[in-house]
């Protein structure tokens, strides 16, 4: 395959944005489908790493949170209506990427909003990073400080310039990170807290007596409002899937291992989470029950734990280990978070201007807000700000797994194989924008009390109840019209292998000169300077500024 040899300015840019983006990109597959010369880890592995992700201890905190305002029947209750909730709506999308090697954004274009559409869901998604990103940094700045008399605004600073490195490298990197500090995390955070229940059985009764700020009993309302805050972290499923996307093909020799890899490392995430929410609700209770004073700190992890470690072990080495669980946490998820929202941002920033300034840029960007949110003390309006942003989390999570459970399986107006590549798809698609629109915009008004008071506390659950009710709506309305630009992307090569996986076989790419795999592939309109059929890249399309490559409207 020849490629033609162009001087006009606007094709040799085009050119040399499209080689440097998919030459950064080879190592995490920024934008891109993760094709199978990629993924050689067995499912074990990729779901280890996803795991890894969720280590962070801001689910402590949310826990604490919880108890401290709604009470621990209360909170439980919450607890698990989010988890239900998050685990639903997430399995169809892990399976979406798992099977198809595709990140969420890559997925949501093509589940009702677009080529361009989802730009919207990327911002979404980047804000989610660079909030968590700060809650997590913020914790482990408090870890510095009572370990090591850190000023909390250097281990703000020092939280986020540690990160940095880590996640240059994309998924090799993060992979061997994961899996090596993961043993560690787990016999620290939970063998003391087996300890504390086992050698103070009181505690146990003192945790399910009590009652909270309010001081009242069981109240749905209360419930509904610690689900809110739960809620809010539905966007966790985009960074699982960041990792998931890299699963190997699905056969019959490993279809067992595969099936539990994508539901452990995918929705089954929000298991653990949970479970560290009810923990964190646990240990500030007794924090609060046993400690004078520590009511105004029973929210920060290091101090649970501080407490807990000091009933086995001298209190020396109590805080150096607490300081550690602290630190490979926060570790742990923020360079998860820092990949993530790189990634998110440079998806967004490269559709609208059709340019790649890399994903470095972005990383620096993501890290550098989530600074400013730390140096600003936003751990301390924590819940208010998960109130409000699981409203907008909600709204597009449940729109997308709507969109793939109703539309594509049920009623069949979405097309059933996911589609991502630029040509192929409407820019817009209104099923998926005008539904998130009005799952985000009531819910948000129900928030702020524009409904009244007494329907304040279930703003969560209008979000999901509107996005699953208005997303099929929406495409029996367009009838699916908007789904799909194209159907035929020029390329006569089947698309997937003979067990439904993406297909492995490979074409060079007329603009870059490389070669890939046959589902990141799509015809060019412009034939080649013999009039021979030419092929490009999703991603070189993707910085076509010039648009000539970009098949017509069927």
């Amino acid at each position: 395959m020849s490629v033609e040899v162009r001087t006009e300015p606007d094709v040799a840019d085009v050119q040399s944005d499209a080689s440097i983006a998919t030459k950064e990109s080879l190592e995490d597959y920024t934008l891109r489908f993760a094709p199978r010369s990629y993924r050689t880890w067995g499912p074990g592995v990729v779901a280890t790493s996803a795991l890894g992700g969720i280590a962070y201890l801001a689910d402590f905190s949310i826990g604490a949170n919880i108890a401290m305002t709604h009470g621990t029947v209360n909170g439980l209750i919450g607890i698990a209506v989010a988890a239900g909730i998050i685990f639903l709506t997430g399995f169809p999308l892990a399976y979406y990427a798992a099977r198809y090697n595709l990140d969420l954004d890559l997925i949501t274009r093509g589940a009702g909003f677009g080529y361009h559409g989802s730009v919207i869901t990327n911002v979404i998604f980047a804000t989610f990073t660079f909030i968590l990103f700060a809650l997590e940094g913020a914790i482990m700045a408090q870890g510095l400080y009572l370990g090591l008399g850190i000023p909390h605004w250097l281990g703000y600073l020092i939280s986020t310039v540690m990160i940095f490195p880590l996640v240059i490298y994309g998924m090799k990197i993060l992979a061997k990170l994961q899996v090596a500090t993961t043993p560690v995390w787990l016999v620290l955070m939970v063998v003391p807290v087996i300890y504390l229940v086992v050698s103070h059985p009181e505690s146990v009764e003192a945790f399910f007596t009590y009652s909270g700020e309010s001081g009242s009993g069981v109240s749905f309302a209360s419930a509904m409002l610690a689900a809110g805050v739960c809620l809010s972290l539905i966007a966790q499923i985009a960074e699982q899937i960041d990792y998931l996307r890299f699963m190997p093909p699905r056969t019959e020799k490993n279809r067992r291992t595969w099936w539990a890899a994508t539901i452990l490392g995918g929705p089954g995430w929000v298991l653990f989470g949970a479970t560290k929410q009810i923990l964190g609700m646990f240990l500030a209770v007794y924090l609060v029950s046993t400690v004078p004073g520590a009511r105004a700190v029973a929210n920060e992890p290091v101090q649970q734990f501080l407490v807990t470690f000091q009933q086995l072990m001298p209190a020396w080495l109590a805080l150096v280990l607490a300081v550690v669980l602290v630190v490979i946490s926060q570790v742990k998820i923020n360079v998860t978070n820092a990949y993530s929202g790189s990634l998110a941002w440079t998806n967004a920033f490269t559709r609208v201007t059709r340019r790649y300034p890399g994903r470095l840029v972005f990383l620096a960007v993501n890290l550098s807000i989530s600074l400013v949110l730390m140096e600003a003390n936003m751990f301390d309006v924590l819940n208010g700000i998960l109130s409000f942003y699981a409203n907008l989390a909600m709204s597009w999570i449940c729109v997308v797994a709507a969109d793939i459970a109703i539309n594509k399986h049920l009623l069949k107006l979405s097309p059933k194989r996911p589609e991502f590549r630029r040509g192929m798809l409407y820019d817009w698609n209104p099923v998926g924008i005008v539904s998130m629109g009005l799952s985000g915009g009531i819910s948000i008004a129900i928030y702020f009390g524009a409904f009244g008071a007494a329907a304040q506390p279930f703003s969560p659950l209008f979000a999901v109840g509107i996005a699953l009710v208005a997303t099929p709506l929406m495409a029996v309305i367009t009838q699916g019209r908007y789904y799909l630009r194209r159907t035929d992307d020029g390329i006569d090569l089947p698309m997937y292998d003979e067990d439904g996986n993406p297909s492995s076989k490979t074409l060079r790419c007329c603009v870059t000169g490389m070669d890939f795999e046959r589902p990141d592939m799509i015809a060019s309109a412009k034939p080649g300077p013999d009039g021979e059929k030419q092929y490009l890249s999703s991603l070189a399309l993707a910085t076509d500024r010039t648009g000539e490559h970009v098949l017509p409207k069927e």
